[in-house]
């Protein structure tokens, strides 16, 4: 696969982890994805971890500040979407009924964020780049391949990132009811959402990244043994391939698939 130098605005370019745990949280993802951990310092605060694959950055992770823990905020990967212009994209999201958790600030010159809570509830950050575009590398075995989000709220939520991102919603037809998110030009697809179901009452509406693997089933057992939790088992998607989700052993879920080739 070729380096990623530019993300297409309106599309996912950078996935996040929030652990209360790196160090630990090193030792799951390197064992399990084969990332690498690269700690860049940060002027008066904890490093930002970039996480490597085969030599080019795909991720990254963070520890949990204390007004998040302070506030029940779980471990959690956090998604980035790309943007021509953070602080319009910001006061749109409020006209919209969005709420804005971070406004937009500089991350020296990588680039410029904000982050932004649906009307649904999920949270997610927007991503204004300058000298760092994202992830290097997408849509290949150990780096992020899909972004879904669960709401309790389909409606609201396809008209909110419609309005945001000029996404269009399109019903999919699949095992569960589910919307597929076309960008606002062509057929290509930003993500997608479904309804959370009752067993996740519990659980905040949010956005769960898919990183791609060469064996489903492989990779499931690999998690189990470096003490990850198996949230949903593998499974077959008829047209799409097979997936399964899983907790880090801090709570943080994500989700694995090996996508049928087209």
């Amino acid at each position: 696969m070729s380096v990623i130098t530019q993300h297409a605005v309106g599309t996912f370019c950078w996935p996040e982890l929030h652990t209360t745990d790196v160090p630990a949280a090193k030792k799951f993802y390197g064992s399990l994805f084969h990332w690498a951990p690269n700690d860049m310092p940060v002027p008066e605060g904890d490093p930002y971890t970039m996480l490597d694959l085969a030599g080019q950055t795909i991720g990254a992770m963070t520890p949990l500040q204390k007004e998040q823990t302070n506030a029940g905020v779980p471990p959690h990967w956090n998604p980035y979407v790309a943007v021509a212009n953070a602080d319009e994209t910001a006061k749109k999201a409020t006209s919209l009924g969005g709420t804005v958790i971070l406004p937009p600030f500089d991350v020296m010159d990588a680039g410029r964020m904000a982050v932004i809570k649906d009307p649904a509830g999920a949270v997610f950050s927007i991503w204004q780049p300058m000298a760092h575009p994202g992830a290097s590398r997408i849509n290949e075995v150990g780096a992020l391949s899909w972004n879904e989000l669960l709401t309790r709220d389909t409606e609201k939520a396809a008209t909110f990132y419609s309005g945001l991102f000029g996404w269009r919603p399109k019903a999919w037809d699949g095992p569960v009811p589910y919307t597929v998110f076309q960008l606002a030009e062509g057929e290509d697809m930003a993500g997608g959402m479904m309804t959370m179901p009752d067993e996740m009452k519990d659980v905040p509406p949010h956005w769960l990244p898919y990183f791609q693997v060469a064996d489903v089933d492989a990779t499931v057992a690999r998690a189990e043994e470096l003490g990850g939790t198996i949230c949903n088992p593998p499974m077959d998607i008829p047209n799409v391939g097979r997936i399964a989700m899983i907790a880090d052993p801090q709570g943080a879920a994500f989700a694995i698939a090996k996508f049928i080739e087209r």
